[in-house]
């Protein structure tokens, strides 16, 4: 433990989860050169504490570490990983209450929602821990006379993750465990924003048994800490959760070494409300979609489609709810928090001005909140013209544009088109438009009247430029495993 100010707190019980070093090793460790850098609350600016900014160099001893880790980590029964998993999961939730605090004061979120991310990610270490304990040999039907055939899966070797503020710790624990589960061992880089919630971990982590070099938590600013990674040869894999902009930058850098790459990418959701849609489901399952983590969700709706002949009752209903969220500082529990920083709000600002200018109408919000600099409105759009920069861009905050649509053929062809295919939301109760919806909508997945489709057993992941490859489920081990053919004679 270190002496900060988020120490000092009398809310958070265990002291020892407050982490201000890398921790590398099994070693928690400061920068040689004395480097740190400042972490603060979103909702008020209050200084939380300073956090070891590693080099390159030392960034690179994690690599090393890792490797040397590796094979023992790797041979090991996998039962004993799965047993060590187990622990680590255990303590996520014995400590549920203090991690959610830590990530509250560092992100901004509502607290309950930071309990319900520390049950989510502590959901996958369980789920991996048991594929742990399935590698998954397959036999092949032979083709060559007198000979046996086998697909053995082995971990790829050190895997490098890259996680955003978001979700501090559901996507580190995402990504952790199944490296972990499959036997590679780990170098992973927080968000320069969200860095005591993943030391948080870590400490959980030695405390569970992870034995030294398996885990690493390398903090820091992220070209210094990560591209040594991506020039690394040794780091076999990297999963990097965040933006387009950046996942096409570790595209690039990856390609000199040829790693296997996980990216989920950036998401712009279109929501499709048809006529005879359960409305009042309808739009209390938008509201989710829209403002769950203040509107910073990839998953969050970013393009409300409604059929003309509900256009008029939806946004009525809709803007009524808006209006009725809470907006206030995280451990208030309001429905809406602080933005994380400066040019998240800069770009809700941005947004609404370009759509009103181009014709759009405010039917609420509209603006800061008078709570502080970070806080803003929820806010709704309506008649939103095509053109508006809200429908093409990722808005990433409480802005909810909404316009109508008049036949299901218009809808699909508006909501396909875009860059992005993470996951699109459809409201109707005619089963053969769901089927036809479903095969047409170019997303990795698609949710039928209902928000919440995420957790541990399902691959996670977006087609187009929100991604490569998936998250959860025994596909998330994927990127992690090679498959290794072996054809013997015993002749």
């Amino acid at each position: 433990m270190s002496d900060t100010a988020l120490s000092a707190r009398a809310d958070i019980l265990d002291k020892a989860l407050v982490r201000s070093f890398s921790y590398v090793n099994g070693k928690w460790c400061v920068a040689q050169s004395g480097e740190t850098f400042p972490v603060s609350d979103p909702a008020s600016g209050a200084f939380l504490g300073d956090v070891a900014a590693l080099s390159a160099e030392e960034s690179s001893a994690a690599v090393d570490a890792a490797q040397a880790a590796f094979a023992d980590w790797s041979t090991r029964l996998p039962q004993e990983r799965a047993a060590v998993l187990r622990r680590w999961h255990d303590l996520q939730l014995a400590h549920k209450e203090d991690l959610a605090r830590i990530m509250v004061l560092e992100q901004g979120k509502p607290i309950s929602e930071a309990r319900g991310e520390i049950e989510y990610g502590a959901d996958f270490v369980e789920y991996y821990a048991e594929e742990a304990k399935r590698p998954n040999i397959e036999g092949v039907t032979s083709h060559l006379p007198d000979a046996e055939m086998e697909l053995w899966r082995e971990p790829v070797g050190v895997a490098a993750l890259i996680t955003p503020w978001n979700f501090p710790s559901a996507m580190l624990t995402r990504k952790a465990a199944a490296a972990l589960a499959a036997g590679c061992t780990v170098v992973a880089h927080p968000s320069a924003e969200t860095p005591f919630s993943a030391l948080a971990l870590a400490e959980l982590a030695e405390r569970a048994g992870i034995p030294p070099g398996v885990f690493n938590v390398v903090t820091g600013n992220a070209p210094t800490v990560v591209e040594p990674w991506t020039a690394d040869a040794r780091v076999r894999a990297l999963s990097f959760t965040g933006s387009t902009e950046v996942g096409k930058l570790l595209y690039r850098q990856c390609a000199g070494t040829v790693k296997r790459l996980v990216m989920e990418l950036g998401g712009h959701a279109p929501v499709l409300v048809f006529k005879g849609a359960d409305l009042d489901n309808a739009v209390a399952e938008t509201l989710k979609a829209k403002f769950a983590t203040s509107g910073q969700d990839c998953l969050g709706a970013n393009r409300i489609y409604v059929e003309r002949a509900n256009y008029d009752e939806f946004c009525t209903r809709f803007t009524a709810a808006a209006r009725a969220l809470t907006v206030g500082t995280g451990m208030e529990d309001p429905d809406i928090g602080p933005l994380m920083n400066e040019q998240a709000v800069a770009k809700q600002e941005a947004h609404v001005a370009d759509a009103l200018a181009k014709g759009a109408k405010l039917a609420c919000g509209g603006g800061r909140h008078p709570l502080g600099p970070l806080f803003y409105r929820p806010t709704v759009l309506t008649d939103v013209p095509p053109d508006a920069n809200i429908l093409h861009q990722e808005t990433f905050g409480p802005v909810a544009p909404i316009l109508p649509f008049d036949t299901e053929e218009e809808v699909v062809a508006r909501a396909n088109d875009s860059e992005y295919g993470l996951v699109a939301y459809v409201h109707s109760h005619d089963p053969r438009r769901i089927y036809r919806l479903s095969r047409a909508l170019q997303y990795g997945m698609v949710a039928v009247n209902r928000t919440k489709v995420t957790g541990a057993p399902i691959p996670f992941g977006g087609t187009k430029q929100s991604g490569l490859g998936r998250e959860g489920a025994r596909l998330g081990m994927e990127a992690f495993t090679e498959v290794k053919y072996v054809c013997r004679d015993w002749a």
